[in-house]
């Protein structure tokens, strides 16, 4: 970006030199555009007059990308000093139409010189830049880029923001694609019909929200998400959940900031906090979709969320449990484990049988073949002893080296950990990283004929994934089979906020494969035991309502205990703002009743040691 600075007179002749410069005849430099850019536009423009609203359109992708257009004028309303580094200008005046932007980014690929407030006229070719590349399904952002940016004046007022609350952004989240690829790129905006279409229409603009409720916390990326929505699917504890494909939550919106966390912290918030306000220009990335890149950044209101804690187990009642503890290895800081413990112990009062997800090898994401996890375990049961817990013992099988998926390096795996003061653990065989366990019938009961084993390993439904860990536990002298699972990562879908709708679920289909595994293991089990105790757990990475959820119930073999809750209560994880049931517990129809609880201690925090919520299941075999 080159800048010429004109003058910076006061404030007092902003309202006068805008007036000016807003009422200027602008045109598009054709000769200026690059041969193919002239060549993809030629005929379309010619010499016209030219503001930012004729650069936005009506549609997702700007009618003069590749062309280059001189003396635009605006305000700036923002600059974003860090990343994708420029800022924004926007239109004092406006075409009247609601489809159509009055606000766009100029990226400068170097710290803006120009500040809020200034005036300018900017030159520059007009693109369409797609964060992720077009490959990613994200949508693309009109921009201006080689620009040439004259400062006219400083120290306007701003124009007026945009307010974001109910009432400005429509229930119905996107509008249907059309062709081969159902995109969205080409359809005319429909702002009052479609939020996609309303945020769209409002790129670059000046927006504000004002005490808006946090519906996912702050992350490590200085990013927090609120609704404008606040009636949409609320959880019980401040949320807002995602209910079905057609259920998005129009109203979720990301927060950042434009000035440096090294030079004003990030807002630390919870679900269930109220941010005071934000305000700044409405922008887009593939981490969410549109965000508010706040310029002016209140104050949040703690709501006084807290972890949830669940009641012990009665002396006849078995617990089982399920906690992906994210990527847990010996490297990690010892606060993790100790809080990993204090949350076994207290929050979820020391389940009898845990299903561990993301135990990771003894060398962490060191990619140096180790794949015992013995040392990670050990931490972690002595830390849970430390706590004033039991001394957990421990069931699991060593993957093969780079097999399973996760983490480059470090071997992730499910693992059992129990309390052999209140249950024991079936020993039998010698199962292994390839072997899959059987069903057997033993004395009339369905037994394994490895335990710990691996569920269908082989099979081509588990490349580079987690294998299900089947155990044998006996309660009470009665059997229950607990089969723990990760399947498959969502890596790869298309987002909700996809330039092509409905976005595609391209990773459902090894979760159904999968699913099908699962299924057909369980059936094998009530085929010899009709009323066998079966419990199938852990990180389902999928929804309660979804294709994988019906395929690993059909045949009535299992059913999922997450409907045993109210609605507000259905939620595992939060992710993009959105409160969703990742992880499961589904349960024979041998085990009539139980007592089932999502225990919320980490999802709907900033400071959270795992990502996921745990759950435990109480019921008498």
């Amino acid at each position: 970006m080159t800048t010429r600075q004109i003058s910076r007179p006061g404030a007092a002749l902003a309202a006068l030199t805008v007036a000016a410069v807003t009422s200027t005849l602008l045109a598009v430099d054709a000769s200026a555009a690059d041969p193919a850019g002239a060549a993809a536009t030629a005929g379309t423009a010619g010499t016209a007059d030219v503001r930012i609203h004729d650069i936005q359109g009506d549609s997702r992708v700007s009618p003069l990308a590749g062309q280059r257009v001189s003396h635009v004028p605006g305000i700036v309303t923002g600059v974003r000093p860090y990343g994708s580094r420029g800022f924004w200008f926007q239109d004092a005046d406006g075409d009247g139409n609601p489809a159509t932007s009055e606000g766009v980014f100029v990226y400068t690929g170097r710290t803006p010189t120009v500040e809020p407030g200034d005036v300018v006229r900017v030159s520059g070719r007009v693109g369409e830049y797609t964060y992720g590349g077009r490959g990613s399904g994200n949508q693309s952002v009109t921009q201006l880029s080689g620009a040439e940016v004259t400062v006219v004046s400083s120290g306007a007022e701003l124009p007026a923001p945009t307010v974001l609350d109910a009432d400005a952004v429509p229930e119905r989240y996107a509008p249907r694609g059309t062709g081969s690829d159902g995109s969205i790129d080409e359809l005319p905006l429909r702002p009052e019909r479609y939020a996609l279409d309303r945020y769209e229409s409002l790129e670059g603009m000046n927006v504000r929200v004002d005490d808006a409720r946090v519906v996912g916390p702050s992350s490590r990326y200085h990013d927090l998400w609120v609704t404008v929505e606040p009636e949409q699917n609320p959880t019980h504890r401040g949320g807002t959940r995602y209910a079905g494909y057609e259920e998005q939550n129009s109203g979720r919106l990301k927060i950042t900031s434009l000035t440096p966390v090294s030079q004003l912290p990030f807002p630390q918030a919870d679900t269930g906090d109220v941010l005071g306000s934000a305000e700044g220009p409405l922008d887009y990335d593939q981490y969410g979709g549109y965000l508010l890149a706040a310029r002016d950044l209140g104050q949040v209101r703690d709501a006084g969320l807290r972890p949830e804690a669940t009641r012990a187990q009665r002396r006849g009642e078995l617990a089982v449990a399920t906690y992906n503890v994210e990527n847990l290895d010996p490297g990690d800081d010892r606060a993790k484990f100790d809080r990993l413990a204090e949350g076994i112990v207290h929050n979820l009062a020391a389940p009898d049988v845990i299903a561990l997800e993301e135990i990771q090898d003894d060398s962490g994401p060191e990619d140096d073949g180790t794949v015992t996890a013995d040392e990670t375990l050990r931490l972690l049961t002595d830390a849970i002893a430390a706590a004033g817990g039991p001394r957990y013992a421990w069931r699991g099988i060593a993957p093969q080296d780079k097999q399973d998926g996760g983490q480059p390096g470090g071997n992730i795996r499910n693992v059992f950990l129990f309390n052999p003061e209140r249950v024991s653990f079936v020993d039998r065989g010698e199962g292994d990283a390839t072997s899959a366990t059987e069903v057997v019938k033993r004395r009339g009961r369905a037994s394994l004929t490895l335990s710990p084993g691996r569920v269908d390993p082989l099979n081509s439904a588990w490349e580079d994934s987690r294998k299900p860990l089947a155990g044998e536990f006996r309660f009470r002298g009665r059997t229950v089979i607990v089969v723990a699972n990760h399947f498959a990562s969502k890596g790869g879908d298309q987002a909700l906020h996809s330039r092509f709708q409905p976005p595609n679920r391209s990773s459902e289909e090894q979760r159904l494969a999968q699913a099908r595994s699962v299924n057909a293991f369980v059936k094998d089990v009530l085929a010899v035991q009709k009323k066998a105790n079966v419990v199938v757990l852990g990180d389902i990475n999928d929804f309660e309502f979804s294709p994988v959820t019906d395929t690993l119930t059909e045949g009535g073999v299992l059913s999922s205990a997450v409907y045993s809750l109210p609605a507000a209560d259905r939620y595992t994880y939060v992710f993009q703002g959105n409160a969703q049931v990742l992880d499961q517990t589904l349960v024979s129809p041998g085990i009539r009743r139980y007592d089932y609880d999502i225990v919320h201690t980490n999802a709907e925090f900033s400071d959270q040691i795992s990502d996921h919520d745990p759950q435990v299941l109480r019921f008498r075999p």
